[in-house]
């Protein structure tokens, strides 16, 4: 843990840096993005154009700027992705959590090792799994894994999972939308400083093969003077084989709201936790939420409470969207 977060203070600098290189390149904005969809598949049968994830996404040519759909067919493609800075307006579709998956083993820094690695703009991924699967193996201790690294703007992901243990999720930095997934892991399994909603969604605490300790949901990084953070709206969060808070901040900052949710009693009595001394600046929310671990009269006594207008900013699309590039994503 702590080594991760001595990384989080150089990439804040090197995320604004490559925004301003794209906002002032014109690489794939959003409005360029409205061209026919170019459809390209992915089989491990071989009856398509592509056998791999990795070779479809290579053979988009650098500076993209029309949609590429990559249809991937059922399968488990043993393989670790990444989508490069050059590659943007890729939507990647599976058939599905349950048949289509892209799993990998890696371990270790965060940055460089993740099962899928996004660095592009305007990604969208429906109906496929990413999993890491380097602490599936009973070694008697878990260790950094990350299924997901996403670390630009304007990504979606709709119907996905993203299943790990230590660090599941890397939800960097950029503004997404997650509809519908399915979030595994057991410490800090959301972590990262992005500006991201996830709508409709299931958080489910679980060690796998690991000790049997309490857990972390979310550990939020996010900077005195960003408008990012986490929101987890509609969602359904759960968990087997212990307990957790649902997150705690790594530094004086950060922001985590909860909101018309269902929290199981896998959620510890005092909620969260924070990594720094000084919790002023910390914003962690539990608005209308509904089950047994969505009783707050035992949460650490610094959360915050909105009003309906401050919370409605949090619960409303424009936190994540307000020049609708979720609209201009295609329906495929």
């Amino acid at each position: 843990m702590q080594e991760k977060k001595k990384m989080q203070v150089p990439k804040f600098f090197f995320f604004k840096v490559s925004m301003l290189i794209i906002g002032l390149t014109s690489v794939c904005k959003c409005e360029d993005c409205r061209k026919p969809p170019k459809t390209i598949t992915v089989s491990q049968s071989g009856n398509a154009n592509f056998k791999t994830v990795q070779s479809a996404i290579d053979s988009v040519p650098s500076g993209n700027s029309q949609w590429v759909h990559i249809q991937i067919s059922p399968g488990v493609y043993r393989e670790k992705v990444v989508i490069e800075s050059d590659k943007p307006c890729i939507y990647l579709k599976g058939g599905g959590g349950g048949s289509t998956s892209i799993e990998w083993n890696d371990h270790g820094n965060a940055h460089f090792t993740a099962t899928f690695n996004i660095k592009a703009s305007n990604i969208v991924a429906n109906a496929i799994a990413f999993k890491n699967t380097y602490n599936t193996v009973d070694t008697g201790k878990v260790v950094q894994a990350v299924a997901a690294r996403v670390h630009e703007d304007k990504i979606a992901f709709y119907d996905c999972q993203f299943i790990g243990v230590q660090d599941t999720l890397f939800d960097s930095y950029g503004r997404h939308y997650y509809k519908g997934c399915y979030i595994q892991g057991g410490v800090d399994f959301i972590f990262g400083s992005a500006q991201s909603m996830f709508e409709g969604s299931t958080l489910s605490f679980s060690m796998g093969l690991g000790p049997k300790v309490d857990g972390v949901f979310t550990a939020n990084e996010r900077e005195e003077d960003d408008n990012s953070g986490y929101v987890f709206k509609n969602c359904n969060i759960t968990g087997t084989g212990g307990k957790a808070i649902l997150g705690r901040s790594l530094n004086a900052y950060g922001r985590v709201i909860v909101a018309n949710s269902v929290l199981s009693d896998v959620v510890r009595p005092e909620g969260w936790e924070s990594l720094h001394h000084n919790v002023l600046k910390i914003t962690f929310v539990e608005e209308g939420n509904a089950g047994p671990g969505a009783n707050t009269s035992h949460r650490v006594p610094w959360t915050k409470h909105l009003s309906a207008s401050g919370l409605h900013q949090f619960l409303d699309m424009s936190f994540i969207d307000k020049e609708g590039w979720i609209a201009n994503i295609p329906s495929l």
